[in-house]
């Protein structure tokens, strides 16, 4: 069964709806500004979101654009600019970056009690895109078994998860945000021997590598939960998961489709953050 990501997101993003009205009768309006360099098309697709939605629960959201051979010091005084702007509760680079861009050194040069992406060692949010895997596995659960949310971490624990892909925007926050939760994930990497027979005894997968038609569905076990973060460009100018989603429709028992899987929830749990520092820093 398709999972509806866009009711999902919706439902976060009603209650941020409420919350930011709550704050502009304080007069505050949380501000979000997102710095882009270049034009990778999954990264256009995901700011185009993150404004669209910003704007629809009441926030600001403004787009800072360089072009993909930018100076680092000129990014790096671009953040320090909108750091020390006390009208600015937000503040991310979209990744990924050029490859001459120094990436720690901009994440770290972010302010930590703006930065609602959560790369920051200091920062106090958890990523949006592991959060909002683990929310999508949440509702999967519910809609599953119509328990509550209480026993949702142990009926996670008990289930065998393969992480696909372990890079610093896809596989590797998810990985760390369920160690966080003392579950151990397996993960599937170049270095995994015999990958097709872990990733066929997986009760779920997230797929983060961004390679169109990665998994096929002779590597899935029947009833499977698919959650495909990873996505690319085809042939035809659309994005796609790592896998097909008719191919797998009849596998598994629960995927995401892309668009309107991970990403909706994914822009939806970075709004809560930051609505959250505008809260805190109001």
């Amino acid at each position: 069964m398709k999972i509806d990501g866009k009711a999902i997101a919706q439902h976060i993003l009603d209650d941020l709806t409420k919350r930011i009205h709550t704050l502009k009768e304080r007069g505050v309006t949380p501000h979000l500004v997102i710095i882009l360099v270049g034009n990778d098309p999954a990264s256009e697709a995901y700011v185009k979101q993150k404004v669209l939605k910003g704007e629809t629960i009441g926030a600001k959201v403004t787009v800072t654009r360089f072009p993909i051979n930018i100076h680092q010091y000129e990014l790096l005084a671009t953040i320090k600019q909108y750091n020390n702007d006390n009208n600015v509760h937000a503040l991310i680079v979209q990744q990924p970056l050029p490859a001459h861009i120094d990436v720690a050194a901009i994440t770290q040069a972010t302010d930590p009690k703006k930065d609602v992406d959560g790369f920051h060692k200091d920062s106090p949010f958890s990523m949006p895109l592991a959060n909002a895997v683990v929310k999508i596995l949440e509702e999967v659960y519910k809609s599953k078994t119509g328990q509550v949310e209480s026993t949702f971490e142990k009926w996670l624990a008990s289930q065998n998860i393969v992480v696909m892909g372990k890079g610093k925007t896809g596989g590797g926050p998810v990985i760390s945000k369920l160690q966080n939760m003392h579950i151990e994930p397996r993960v599937i990497d170049s270095k995994t021997e015999n990958p097709k027979k872990v990733m066929k005894e997986a009760d779920i997968v997230v797929a983060t590598v961004g390679k169109i038609g990665v998994i096929t569905p002779d590597m899935l076990k029947k009833d499977v939960v698919l959650v495909g973060v990873g996505m690319s460009k085809g042939e035809d100018g659309k994005l796609y998961p790592d896998y097909d989603e008719t191919a797998v429709e009849d596998i598994a028992d629960w995927y995401t489709p892309v668009p309107g899987g991970v990403g909706p929830v994914n822009v939806a749990m970075l709004l809560e953050n930051v609505v959250t520092a505008a809260q805190k820093q109001a």
